[in-house]
């Protein structure tokens, strides 16, 4: 292929950049998308799969080579290994935005590769590899339904801003990253400070104008460069086949539709798809296993599908809008700082605060530099909360995307550190799931905050909708559970305050969904989020008081910078001493705060007492409790701060005469001293006299 390119100007200084036909060019596809000088390489290739399967293997990888902003990894290996969290998050995002762009039963093994091969500390690399992605995808031989293309949308200083820059992101309350068509919204997540749902629906529309500019230029371009597509690689299911099977399966189906117990439900659904597949499936015929499995699958959805549209009755006999049970038990566990067992239905998590000093901080490395989130979320789905049994082991792209998820919509309502100077950890351990577990964790993440003594802001609820978009008639579903995200259209993901939403995650399973159906499921959204917060502060309306009482104490204090070398010491030297001597956690920060963590107040104290002691100036006219370092003939030697002792003058010991003075005081011994004055060498002159007066 012959070097192709094009550009599509976004806003002022913000124009991407398409090439091809110079890299890799032994790809299906591959595209090298620029920005400024961040530049994103992506590629695009298939395989023939050896036999067919029911699911599209897809896979996306997306890194961030730390050379691309002239550094290395801080790691013993100095080379790109396992996959960061932020690059998995960013892997997620595309995938989840390309996968609706495909035919279904695509019987390809297909795989995107995106690298960041240059950063320029401004221009965010993750919108430049969705529509990397996309564009290689375009115009290689796979097939797709649509084109695609991503954004990141920002609000500074009461403005929406495309693809803001880094330190425009830092200023903004809002960031959104969405991939659509030229017509509709395939996948949106994003964070912000308490906005509306009607800024929310602002910030997607302003959004959108931009992906259908982008998928317009890929189009043209596909169509004028773009290899033909293997149409064959699309198996169709034969008409006939899905008309038995629906046949089939209709009146047995409709009866177990009548359960409204899940396990119920899920073995009558398991004996039926067995006895249709012993019936109907035959060797070298249509009515393959994968065909017929398919077709049962089908006949499966578009019943509970029609449950819905025609009668308004979901699976599980809920209405449209209607909320699964909720129970809340706050201080579930006894020895925790902080606990809550929230169950919604069948979906359950048990959720754990710990607070701890800055040591506990989350440690990361990206090519912004290094550094530590004082809050962080971690989410873990064992087996068993599925009724499965499975490996144990590093958390999966589902987990961390979940708690990532959960940990954004709480993020929004923390306080700040010099109020609350603690670092926070919340584990979210789903312990049941039928549907919304990572909402789930968002609420009782939220009560074991608050159960900790965490002074949040507001109570934060989360709760996922649904979709079932059929014959032009879109019906919105509240709190879906399993088999309904599954079968649906739609998993529409909203956390929020009763002030304003703070996170959102939306993926779709077809082609896009309109302006229409998102103002209406963000809507509904509100009210269900409303119904859950109610629920929650009827159980606890506010944070406790103060931490649990096995949680450590933390103060902080402030000392002038040029200070900070004679805290540390030579080789940390002063520190450890500090830190051995009190029985206190003491950090310090480049700016000269410090933060001091302890079991006691005690410890805490005597920490303070120390670093008070190094970092204070004596006073002349100042009385100093001192401690007598040593005694000799004319007087003793008084430290009245660590470091800094004077010389008490027998002739200052007492207002009587003093013939020994080893008679008067002895080494170790408290005196009161009074600061007389300092020579040109820095030599105290103390007072024990002055002190009797």
């Amino acid at each position: 292929m012959a070097f192709e390119t094009f550009s599509v100007a976004l806003d002022k200084d913000k124009t991407l950049i398409f090439e091809t036909g110079k890299i890799a060019r032994q790809a299906n596809g591959a595209v090298l998308v620029k920005m400024n000088e961040t530049w994103v390489f992506s590629s695009a290739c298939a395989a023939s799969l050896s036999e067919a399967v029911d699911f599209l293997p897809f896979r996306v990888d997306y890194q961030e080579k730390f050379s691309s902003a002239g550094k290395t990894s801080g790691g013993f290996l100095k080379r790109e290994g396992r996959p960061s969290e932020k690059e998995i998050l960013i892997s997620r995002l595309i995938d989840r935005s390309l996968r609706p762009s495909f035919p279904n039963r695509l019987m390809q093994d297909i795989q995107v590769l995106s690298y960041v091969w240059s950063y320029d500390g401004k221009t965010l690399p993750d919108p430049l590899a969705i529509c990397g992605a996309s564009a290689a995808l375009a115009i290689s031989e796979v097939p797709q339904n649509c084109i695609v293309a991503g954004v990141r949308v920002g609000l500074v200083e009461g403005k929406w801003v495309v693809n803001p820059t880094k330190d425009e992101l830092d200023a903004s309350k809002l960031d959104l990253v969405m991939a659509g068509t030229a017509s509709a919204v395939l996948m949106i997540e994003g964070h912000c400070d308490f906005l509306t749902e009607e800024q929310v629906l602002e910030a997607i529309a302003f959004g959108q104008k931009y992906i259908a500019k982008i998928c317009a230029a890929i189009e043209a371009w596909q169509k004028a460069i773009g290899k033909e597509k293997q149409l064959s690689a699309v198996l169709d299911l034969p008409e006939d086949v899905q008309n038995v099977v629906s046949n089939f399966i209709r009146e047995k189906f409709e009866k177990a539709l009548s359960f409204r117990d899940r396990d119920a439900l899920e073995q009558v659904s398991k004996e039926l798809e067995e006895s249709v597949v012993a019936n109907l499936v035959q060797e070298e015929s249509d009515f393959s296993l994968l065909n017929v499995k398919a077709a049962f699958k089908n006949a499966k959805s578009n019943q509970m599908r029609a449950l819905i549209r025609d009668l308004g009755i979901r699976v599980d006999g809920r209405s449209t809008t209607e909320i699964r049970p909720i129970s809340i038990e706050v201080s579930f566990l006894p020895r925790t700082h902080g606990s809550c067992l929230f169950t919604r239905g069948e979906t359950q998590s048990v959720a754990v605060c710990t607070l701890g000093g800055e040591s506990m901080a989350q440690r990361f490395e990206d090519l912004n530099g290094d550094g530590a989130a004082r809050f962080y979320l971690q989410y873990f789905f064992p087996p068993f909360s599925v009724g499965e049994v499975g490996r144990i082991g590093s958390p999966g792209r589902r987990e961390i995307g979940h708690g990532k998820l959960a940990e954004k919509a709480l993020s929004h309502v923390l306080p700040e550190a010099s109020r609350f100077p603690y670092t926070v950890r919340v584990e979210s351990n789903i312990t049941e799931s039928n549907g919304s577990s990572s909402m789930a964790s968002v609420c009782g993440g939220c009560l074991s905050l608050m159960d900790a003594g965490v002074p949040i802001k507001a109570p934060v609820a989360g709760i996922a909708m649904g979709l079932i978009l059929d014959q032009d008639k879109a019906i919105v579903l509240s709190d879906i559970s399993g088999i309904e995200d599954h079968l649906g259209d739609m998993d529409f993901k909203v956390a929020g305050t009763e002030e304003g939403i703070t996170a959102f995650q939306m993926d779709i399973k077809v082609e896009g969904i309109t302006h229409e159906i998102m103002e209406q499921a963000l809507a509904q959204a509100k009210q269900g989020r409303s119904h859950i917060l109610n629920l929650m502060t009827q159980v606890m309306s506010s944070p406790n008081d103060s931490v649990s009482r096995y949680a450590p104490r933390i103060e902080t204090m402030q000392i002038n910078t040029s200070k900070i070398a004679t805290v540390i010491g030579p080789g940390g030297k002063q520190i450890r001493q500090i830190i051995e001597r009190s029985g206190a956690q003491v950090d310090i920060n480049d700016n000269g705060l410090i933060n001091i963590s302890a079991n006691t107040q005690e410890s805490i104290d005597k920490a303070k007492e120390l670093i008070e002691g190094l970092t204070g100036e004596v006073e002349v006219g100042k009385i100093y409790n001192g401690r007598v370092t040593s005694v000799v003939a004319f007087g003793a030697f008084v430290e009245v701060l660590p470091g800094k002792e004077g010389l008490c003058h027998i002739s200052e010991l007492s207002k009587q005469k003093v013939d020994n003075v080893a008679d008067f005081v002895k080494e170790g011994d408290r005196l009161a001293v009074k600061l007389l004055s300092i020579n040109e060498k820095g030599q105290l002159k103390l007072s024990h006299k002055a002190t009797l007066e």
